[in-house]
């Protein structure tokens, strides 16, 4: 398993069920996303900056095998999050500004392979759907884009109930869940039309869920009830 501890510029590495054995490895920065290619055992951390750092934002490779930093890569601006493509062993990342995704290979992690502009604010949800070639792309600015990674196609598809932050791609039902903090909202998706098909209730805050793909729950924490809250597609 792995962590992201943004304040202290690491992130942990340790077996799943076993903390006692969680070691750590500085990064280039304040690590946020991260993505694993568990082909090479690389794992990509998606680094921001603190408020008027004049310092380069990075993205960072760590060899989690060897417990090592491999290589630290300059990005446009503040990373948001990211995906590991396992046909094209390609790392994609979000630029919150300039709107950008930025792809990196996982096997030669030297620099930006290729860039994609998303015309709107704040690129910020990011997943992919493998069978199609495409990524989903949520933004601040209330949009949710295709990339098709096969005509390097940008399209907004959809305008969205909010702010997103964190989405997921469920692949057998071909279903796209945006979480929107507020006014506190879970917007669901019909991949093959991109058609908004339900809004799921949460509460006003709760801007992060999590899924489990095995059973088709999708979970949201609620900051202000301090729970978390599980849905059943059905």
């Amino acid at each position: 398993m792995f962590t992201s501890n943004r304040g202290e510029k690491t992130v942990g590495v340790f077996p799943y069920g076993r903390e006692g054995k969680l070691e750590k490895v500085q990064v280039g920065g304040f690590p946020n996303g991260l993505a694993f290619d568990p082909s090479r055992d690389n794992l990509l951390a998606a680094n921001v900056s603190k408020q008027d750092d004049p310092a380069p934002i990075t993205v960072s490779i760590v060899e989690t095998k060897k417990k090592i930093l491999a290589a630290n890569i300059i990005v446009p601006g503040r990373t948001r999050w990211t995906v590991f493509d396992k046909k094209t062993d390609r790392f994609y990342v979000n630029i919150s500004k300039p709107p950008q995704i930025v792809a990196i290979d996982s096997k030669d992690p030297d620099g930006i392979t290729v860039s994609y502009n998303i015309p709107a604010t704040g690129p910020h949800g990011l997943d992919i759907d493998f069978e199609n070639r495409r990524l989903f792309c949520a933004c601040d600015q209330g949009g949710l884009f295709n990339v098709d990674l096969q005509s390097e196609r940008v399209s907004r598809v959809s305008d969205l109930s909010g702010p997103p932050d964190v989405i997921f791609y469920n692949l057998r039902l071909h279903h796209l869940y945006v979480a929107i903090g507020e006014p506190g909202v879970i917007d669901v998706f019909d991949t093959d039309t991109m058609k908004l098909i339900q809004t799921v209730k949460t509460e006003p805050g709760a801007h992060t869920i999590a899924y489990n793909p095995e059973m088709d729950k999708v979970y949201a924490f609620t900051p202000a009830s301090h729970r978390a809250t599980v849905y059943q597609e059905v």
